[in-house]
């Protein structure tokens, strides 16, 4: 093992693997702590799968890293739906572009990651924390070494669970992401899988707590009938074709994302180190727009882009105001999109009926709001983020 290391990852998910070969690539020795049992090989039963956007494939091509095309459907159309006939379509070519974002197969993407990552000399995977200068949390959002750290997470539940599954559709997808929102507080997204196509979708049904224990009680057979019924028959009868998962939904923000190392020297000297946060351990949003992961895979472009600049080659990789300049970029741009996920996840899920008009009314207006509809479907396509 190699007695010094530039950097140290703590996470072999999708964020850390991507970010070690991304500092690996500009000539940086990195240790990558993966403490996880290594994944089948096969990926049955994982039923994950992530929209990312035009700024997460940039960086995982550039680190060629992007799946094959049957496991990355490009989504040319995008259809949301409101309780009291409130509608807003998305469309790429619209946007004089393939595709407003692309559904990844997550098991996939992670044999693409671990390859890379097995093939890169400037990364060595080990399985506990190493000494290096820089030490990146890519732990996600129940990270210990953040808890160890000391740093304070706001976390803001939503009182919602996500059950995620996969369909058979009888009608092809169309290489179209759809959303329905029920006056029952609950939010249904279809996202396509397979191709252009395809005929199975990704799901995630975002529940009301009072309503988690009932969907968890149906068989596969009922299970389809309630999501053919929330999704209006849409795709013709389904037929559930994986297992589920489900989590708590929360939105939460650590309040530091950098610092010194716990007991090294803090003063701006050679000995100095440092610790830095990215991806979940620094933050998570509402899955109801897709940009969870999105916003990970810009943390560590952003990231990487600093600790590799012009200006980071006479600083030190510990250097504190280098990794706050970091925090401060990051923080500004999750601002706002934490707090429109917020507010559009309290809008969507409240039974008032005066709300249930507003919404409405609202996705009827934003649907002709021309240059502002535009700005934000660029926004969440990562263009200019």
């Amino acid at each position: 093992m190699a007695s010094e290391f530039d950097v140290c990852i703590r996470g072999a998910g999708i964020v850390g693997r991507s970010l070690a070969l991304l500092l690996a690539r500009e000539r940086m020795r990195v240790a990558l702590v993966d403490t996880a049992p290594a994944p089948s090989n096969s990926g049955h039963g994982d039923v994950r799968a992530y929209a990312l956007n035009q700024l997460s494939r940039e960086v995982l091509q550039s680190v060629r890293s992007w799946p094959e095309a049957q496991y990355a459907t490009p989504v040319t159309r995008m259809d949301v739906y409101g309780d009291q006939g409130g509608e807003v379509h998305f469309d790429a070519a619209q946007q004089h572009t393939e595709a407003l974002n692309w559904i990844v197969d997550v098991p996939a993407l992670e044999a693409q990651l671990a390859a890379a990552v097995r093939y890169q000399p400037m990364v060595e995977t080990v399985t506990s924390p190493v000494d290096a200068r820089l030490t990146v949390v890519c732990e996600g959002k129940h990270s210990r070494t953040r808890e160890e750290f000391g740093v304070e997470f706001t976390t803001i539940p939503y009182h919602q669970t996500a059950v995620a599954t996969r369909l058979r559709c009888e009608r092809p997808h169309g290489q179209a992401a759809r959303q329905w929102f029920s006056a029952a507080g609950d939010i249904l997204a279809f996202l396509p899988l397979g191709g252009p196509e395809g005929h199975e979708v990704a799901v995630v049904w975002s529940l009301p707590v009072s309503q988690v224990d009932g969907v968890k009680a149906l068989d596969d057979a009922g299970l389809a009938m309630a999501l053919g019924s929330a999704s209006q028959g849409m795709l013709g009868q389904l037929t559930v074709c994986a297992e589920r998962a489900a989590w708590p939904l929360q939105q939460s923000v650590a309040r530091q994302w950098c610092g010194p190392l716990p007991g090294s020297n803090t003063q701006q000297t050679a000995q100095a180190k440092s610790w830095v946060l990215a991806g979940d351990s620094a933050h998570t949003v509402h899955p109801l727009a897709g940009q969870g992961l999105n916003l990970g895979m810009a943390d560590i472009a952003a990231l990487a882009r600093l600790l590799t600049s012009e200006d980071a080659r006479w600083r030190r990789l510990s250097d504190l105001r280098l990794l706050r300049r970091y925090e401060r970029e990051r923080k500004a741009r999750l601002a706002p999109i934490g707090l429109a996920m917020d507010s559009i996840q309290q809008l969507f899920t409240r039974p008032e009926m005066p709300l249930q008009n507003l919404r409405n009314w609202g996705m009827r207006g934003f649907e002709s709001s021309g240059p502002l509809k535009t700005w934000v479907t660029r926004q969440a396509m990562g263009v200019n983020f």
